[in-house]
């Protein structure tokens, strides 16, 4: 399980991000996940009306006041977002996910790794320790 290692190989890998999230939802606070993915899609996006378009999402779902999946960031970082939605770029939402991922990393990651679904993943990766036979010895 490398991915228990550090966040950064957590989320990179399919599994370790699928488990993440699922410890996130147990405690109510998946929305931080959810973001910091859609800042990652985001980044990649090409097209200039597809800029504007996901960014209007990002901030309606995430970012605004009473977002269906408001995340917790302070009111200056918040505000300067508001700020520059009408003419959003690809860095529009970079301090809010390098805040995001703190909080993750200091705060979730920590209590993800003692809770009972990374136990449970853990043991069932193990590989019972099977003795071969070995008729010379």
């Amino acid at each position: 399980m490398t991915w228990s290692e550090n966040m950064d190989t957590l989320l990179a890998n399919q599994a370790g991000l699928d488990a993440f999230r699922i410890f996130l939802k147990s405690e109510f606070s998946e929305e931080n996940v959810e973001f910091w993915l859609a800042c990652e899609d985001f980044k990649k996006t090409k097209n200039a009306d597809k800029i504007a378009s996901k960014a209007k999402m990002i901030y309606s779902e995430f970012i605004e006041a009473d977002a269906p999946k408001e995340i917790n960031i302070d009111f200056s970082t918040r505000d300067l977002i508001s700020k520059n939605i009408a003419e959003p770029t690809l860095k529009c939402f970079d301090e809010a996910q390098k805040l995001i991922y703190c909080l993750m990393a200091k705060d979730s990651f920590p209590r993800f790794l003692k809770s009972e679904i990374y136990k449970k993943l853990v043991n069932s990766q193990q590989v019972p320790n099977h003795k071969k036979w070995l008729p010379f010895l």
